[in-house]
């Protein structure tokens, strides 16, 4: 049985007929750049998002630089960002010289832990980043509360969780709305993806809309006169069309991976050394990926394995918290500080999970992880 991570053949086939005539259009005008294509997919997006500003840009690396450099951040400005991520969070802040400050996630989401940001907030905390990781919002009632009325930034990173809602006691909305600024990724392994890179950056605030637009256009709001330092971060408008023909599809697609984790919860709920992904009250989960924690690192890497050897699929993310990385080593930040960024990279295990999944496949998945653990 061919089960795969990401199934982009099956949904190319969904779409195929309106993404050729869509690229179609764009080749035939020849507006590859900034063309009809990108502004109608930010139009588009704006309203899915239910925001006032949406800024296309080359991939979710870009729209978090785009963002920071946007804000005003200084070299030296302390920015609060979960330790368990991708690199790609951490990256831009050092790229920027900017001081990244490490806090740990909550052990059940695995979102940044408000409790955590909280202790780490100083004179020199500029920004916060909550990472809406693997598919469902952080707290960010909690993150806002600590930072509103300090003055201090907060860019969500939603590059996992487009199409995520976010409900909590005070905020409401989509996922990277509720901060000061959002970001996301368009890879294509991402729920919302097209056929190369991409990003957007997405703000409630038009005069920060505006800057964001500027800062990713060479700092320029006018041909050849530059008011600000910028970069050169563009959609190109082959990818917006692409995104523009699967945006209709991203909340039922969205379900279906829920109905796919409803399977595989069920499933593992009586095997006793996995705790497999629990949804915060305040969120949806749009299960970008889908990761169980195994019991113990011994186990885990076992039952990859095993899996593979089943051709069955399956990834750690992450194998290292930023920390441990030799790029991001500081001796202020050890395991025994981060405790539970440093257990979950030890015991996490992604397996297959996206809108296309046969139940024959998920049922395959379920029976050979069953399998493994009837051995040990």
């Amino acid at each position: 049985m061919q089960i795969k991570m990401v199934d982009l053949e099956t949904q190319f086939r969904v779409i195929e007929a309106e993404v050729r005539q869509r690229m179609n259009e764009v080749l035939e005008t020849t507006t590859f750049i900034n063309g009809p294509a990108v502004k109608n997919f930010s139009s588009e997006l704006a309203r899915y998002l239910d925001v006032k500003c949406v800024v296309p840009c080359a991939n979710g690396t870009d729209a978090l630089q785009v963002a920071m450099m946007a804000l005003g951040l200084q070299p030296g400005d302390e920015v609060v960002v979960p330790d368990f991520t991708y690199i790609a969070t951490v990256e831009v802040i050092a790229l920027l010289r900017l001081t990244p400050v490490l806090v740990d996630v909550d052990p059940i989401t695995f979102n940044i832990d408000p409790n955590r940001v909280a202790d780490a907030l100083s004179p020199k905390t500029k920004a916060v980043v909550p990472v809406h990781l693997f598919g469902q919002c952080a707290d960010m009632d909690a993150v806002m509360d600590l930072t509103e009325n300090r003055g201090i930034f907060v860019i969500e990173d939603a590059a996992q969780a487009v199409g995520a809602r976010y409900s909590g006691q005070k905020r409401q909305g989509m996922a990277g709305t509720i901060g000061t600024v959002g970001c996301t990724s368009f890879y294509p392994s991402k729920n919302l993806s097209c056929y190369g890179d991409g990003g957007a950056i997405f703000t409630q605030d038009p005069a920060l809309g505006k800057d964001l637009e500027t800062v990713a256009n060479h700092g320029q709001n006018r041909r050849y006169y530059f008011d600000k330092v910028g970069v050169n971060s563009r959609l190109d408008s082959l990818q917006a069309a692409v995104l523009s023909a699967k945006l209709p599809l991203l909340d039922a697609e969205n379900e279906k991976r829920r109905t796919v984790a409803k399977t595989y919860d069920a499933g593992f709920a009586d095997i006793p050394q996995i705790r497999t992904p629990q949804t915060a009250p305040f969120s949806t989960h749009v299960y970008h990926q889908y990761t169980i924690v195994v019991e113990n690192q011994s186990l885990r890497d076992g039952l990859s394995q095993h899996l593979s050897s089943k051709n069955i699929p399956n990834v750690i993310f992450y194998p290292l918290p930023v920390h441990a990385q030799n790029a991001y080593k500081n001796p202020k930040y050890t395991d025994d500080k981060l405790p539970v960024s440093t257990r979950l990279s030890q015991t996490v295990l992604s397996l297959p999970m996206h809108a296309y999944l046969t139940d024959a496949q998920t049922s395959y998945v379920v029976e050979n992880v069953r399998e493994y653990f009837k051995k040990v």
